[in-house]
């Protein structure tokens, strides 16, 4: 960090970083947003406030309780890294940023698993639940915590969240997609600097019309080659430059929603082992059993 004031953080992570996070997403498989990944950079930008060795929050705060400024920056540190894990589960998880939320109740079940998620992290990461926690019992937490937070990482498992579309069948899925929509599509080719280019994106596709004008919504033309699309052109200073689309790139399958059961099933085994830990907690707190941590179960 370098103690920028709050918008010149942002300007600055959000140009240096948020194109490299884009970049290798796309190159490993993780299509997110673009306000995902901003805030996800934003976040560790602000942490600088906090954390030496710049920490300007942290040594107005031990001027103000007139205290020791570096230990005031290093008990900052112990405290905010172990935050340090949320961005990623937003990244990971855009459900948190309200991103994909279907209805009321879908709105009320994300905020509700999040606000449990962060009492029970708190719970975890202090050694404290009902009673001072055994070592495993933080670790169940965590699980929980984990759960809650990320339910697709387990539920992606046994049911895969995206199935493939080839790119044949690309005509009529953009012209059936509602307005406004985006489709995530892979592409391959080689770079104008000699690079083979394998990668995925989230094209957004505008008001409702033919393939052409849905695609040149995004900035680009493509005709068909074989059972690909072959992009011819990429209008300068539109989404589909910024995504690092290029001429001479071929469109080779895109990838839809799969026909699945919710993910928010997982809460179920997640919540019946925090009742475990709860419940074990309890009959400690109710008998007067010491609370040592690490203590044998």
């Amino acid at each position: 960090g370098m103690g920028l004031p709050t918008t010149a953080n942002y300007i600055v992570v959000s140009t240096l970083m948020a194109p490299v996070v884009v970049e290798l997403g796309a190159q490993n498989g993780l299509i997110v947003p673009l306000i995902a990944v901003h805030l996800f950079v934003f976040y560790f930008g602000l942490m600088a406030d906090v954390t030496p060795p710049v920490g300007l929050a942290s040594f107005a705060a031990a001027a103000i309780a007139r205290t020791d400024p570096i230990k005031t920056g290093v008990t900052a540190f112990f405290y905010s890294m172990r935050t340090a894990i949320l961005p990623f589960l937003f990244i990971f998880n855009t459900q948190l940023l309200m991103i994909g939320i279907t209805g009321p109740f879908h709105f009320v079940l994300t905020v509700a698993s999040a606000i449990v998620a962060m009492l029970v992290f708190a719970a975890a990461t202090q050694g404290y639940f009902l009673v001072r926690s055994r070592w495993w019992e933080s670790v169940a937490l965590l699980l929980v915590t984990f759960t809650l937070f990320r339910p697709g990482f387990w539920w992606d498992m046994a049911y895969p969240e995206f199935r493939e579309v080839p790119a044949a069948q690309m005509g009529q899925l953009i012209e059936e997609a509602p307005a406004n929509t985006s489709k995530r599509i892979w592409v391959e080719g080689i770079s104008l600097d000699g690079k083979d280019v394998r990668k995925g994106v989230l094209l957004p596709l505008g008001e409702p019309g033919t393939v052409r004008e849905r695609l040149a919504h995004a900035g680009l033309n493509a005709m068909a080659q074989g059972n690909e699309l072959l992009i011819t052109q990429v209008k300068f200073g539109s989404v589909s430059e910024k995504l690092g689309l290029e001429q001479g790139y071929r469109i080779v399958s895109a990838e839809v929603l799969a026909d699945r059961p919710d993910k928010e099933w997982m809460f179920v085994p997640a919540l019946a082992l925090l009742l475990f830990v709860a419940a074990l907690q309890r009959r400690r707190f109710k008998t007067g059993a010491p609370n040592v941590s690490g203590a044998a179960a």
